[in-house]
């Protein structure tokens, strides 16, 4: 429920029977709407182009099955993939520039190894250069750019990039945490003044013009708003501000997500990352049997290998499955001696470090693959649907000759002190933990009040036609 623009007076008449009867609540309703109404007015085009963007990144996976097959898949499976080393020596041959940062061996009967190539000239430098090599042949079948730990190709990094952050770095990024900040403040007001109001909406079946464009608004609203607090939280989580503020509660908590310790337990002479390989990725014991000491601890494909950072670290070695069932156990790998100093599996994360976890993988898209991609598809085509039929009604209201009136202001003084008062204060403390929600809300009250202010001095009446007061 993106923009509900109706007042008391402009839903369906009510007889003495259907009427609600009212509630200690009842005086915040207006609040509520007109919160709902201004809310939804004002970050609508910001959740367009959210929903918009996160819909294209949905259909991506899919995309980039069709676009990048070349680069992906092999075009003849064969009866034994060769070593490792000989396919990342392949890649460095075809592209000797930069350096291996990590290495994903190919996961399925049909899909090519990548080795990720890190200070590629040309190339992001958040980014890597994803070589693609044929496990049994060793031939290199292209190479693209990758971001992320999802693996993402250039088509669905494009669209990720742009629903994160409009392609504008960190300034754009305040635009998607404003989206997911009122989100659910949108979704839970429409909630309240869909079920408010129940009996009367019921009326509004069978009717036209803009009382059928609400019951269509709110019908889809209610169906919707379960999916649209979830996005809403997990956006949040990842979010530059509130993001940080939620990481840091986790940590507080000890249910920050763990990490193995890549410590190889001193300077191996050589056998580290400062003994001139030449960015091969190949240290110590070599690739291939730092891969078969991560099989023989049960860590089964997809994985991904990375290299010693330096002379004292070890090899990491992690599966990067985020479908469910999930794959994130990791290990760590003595690159002088291929023996294994550290094991964390997933079933000994923290209780929030996992839900974490499962709610981006969820959010983004990967953790039940097609279906996780469809439902998200329809939810985003759902908050579109939302946003059109909302800024119909306000234009509706206006009876087609200009968009519609405001909704009238100095609904919070009707509210009794003491549901306003613990409101206010349970409104500050989310407000400071969700930056962008609170500072907005924030600048709406102060100009409010003056406008209010300014209404109140000219004598005009800014209240609804039933309160007969004026607001200051």
């Amino acid at each position: 429920m993106t923009i509900t623009s109706s007042t008391d007076t402009d839903e369906a008449p009510q007889s003495a029977e259907s009427a609600p009867s009212p509630g200690r609540w009842a005086p915040l309703r207006p609040l509520i709407l007109r919160l709902h109404f201004y809310a939804g007015l004002l970050v609508a085009p910001f959740l367009l182009v959210a929903a918009t963007t996160g819909f294209l990144y949905a259909g991506s996976f899919q995309a980039e099955k069709i676009l990048y097959a070349d680069e992906m898949t092999v075009p003849d499976v064969g009866d034994t993939k060769l070593p490792i080393s000989e396919q990342v020596a392949a890649a460095r041959e075809a592209h000797p520039e930069g350096t291996v940062s990590a290495v994903r061996p190919s996961p399925e009967a049909d899909a090519t190894t990548r080795v990720l190539l890190s200070g590629v000239p040309g190339v992001h430098a958040d980014h890597t250069l994803a070589v693609s090599v044929d496990p049994y042949t060793a031939e290199v079948r292209g190479s693209l750019e990758q971001y992320g730990s999802t693996g993402a190709l250039p088509l669905r990094t494009w669209i990720d990039e742009f629903h994160r952050d409009l392609h504008l770095g960190d300034t754009g990024r305040l635009y998607s945490e404003l989206a997911a900040s009122w989100l659910w403040v949108i979704a839970a007001g429409g909630l309240v003044l869909w079920f408010s109001r129940r009996r009367a909406l019921r009326k509004l079946r069978g009717t036209s013009g803009r009382r059928r464009t609400l019951g269509l608004h709110g019908t889809v609203g209610v169906w919707a708003a379960t999916g649209f607090f979830f996005l809403s939280a997990t956006g949040l989580t990842w979010s530059q501000y509130a993001g940080a503020n939620i990481d840091e509660l986790r940590t507080s908590l000890g249910h920050a997500t763990p990490s193995v310790s890549a410590t190889s337990g001193g300077d191996h002479g050589g056998h580290g990352a400062a003994a001139g390989s030449g960015g091969t990725a190949e240290h110590g014991v070599g690739l291939d049997k730092v891969l078969a000491a991560a099989r023989a601890e049960g860590l089964g494909d997809p994985v991904e290998i990375v290299p010693p950072a330096d002379a004292s670290s070890a090899y990491v070695v992690k599966q990067v499955q985020r479908s469910w069932p999930e794959k994130q156990d990791s290990v760590a790998i003595d690159p002088a001696t291929g023996e294994v100093t550290d094991v964390l599996r997933f079933a000994d994360y923290p209780v929030l470090a996992k839900l974490t976890r499962w709610g981006i993988d969820l959010h983004t898209g990967v953790l039940f693959g097609l279906v996780n991609q469809i439902a998200l598809m329809l939810l985003a085509l759902s908050l579109i649907l939302l946003i059109v039929l909302g800024y119909r009604m306000w234009w509706q209201r206006g009876r087609g000759s200009a968009f519609g009136r405001p909704v009238p202001r100095g609904a919070w003084a009707q509210v009794p002190p003491q549901i306003l008062v613990p409101l206010l204060a349970v409104v500050a403390v989310v407000g400071y933990f969700v930056p962008l929600l609170g500072i907005p809300l924030a600048a709406f009250l102060v100009v409010d009040v003056i406008l209010g202010e300014i209404a109140h001095r000219r004598g005009r009446r800014t209240y609804g036609s039933r309160s007969g007061t004026a607001a200051r």
